[in-house]
């Protein structure tokens, strides 16, 4: 039962992949870029994570479908797949809207 959650995103981030690859709006457009940008993203918010956990204003809890590995304390490990999926689905909702703008 531990491993449902980072099942679920995991399954969740495949399906972001396939309509990226259908529409061709991110890594398939340009694979580089889209690296850099997630990057950036997810780095941005594991520091704002961890200021946060270093303020006591985040903590991770004791969820029976989270693992119990931990990258730095009170930051899971289902963390990082969980601001990957956040940042790919911004930039796919971002990049869409704007081909549908070219487009209309």
């Amino acid at each position: 039962m531990q491993w449902y959650y980072l099942a679920a995103l995991v399954i969740s981030i495949c399906g972001l992949a396939l309509i990226d690859r259908r529409l061709k709006l991110a890594f398939w457009y340009d694979a580089s870029r889209t690296i850099k940008t997630i990057g950036v993203g997810v780095g941005l918010f594991v520091l704002w994570d961890y200021f946060g956990i270093a303020l006591g204003i985040f903590f991770s809890g004791n969820s029976p479908y989270s693992l119990p590995l931990r990258i730095f304390p009170e930051f899971p490990i289902e963390e990082l797949f969980f601001l990957f999926l956040l940042c790919y689905t911004a930039l796919l909702l971002y990049r869409g809207v704007q081909s549908w703008r070219r487009t209309s």
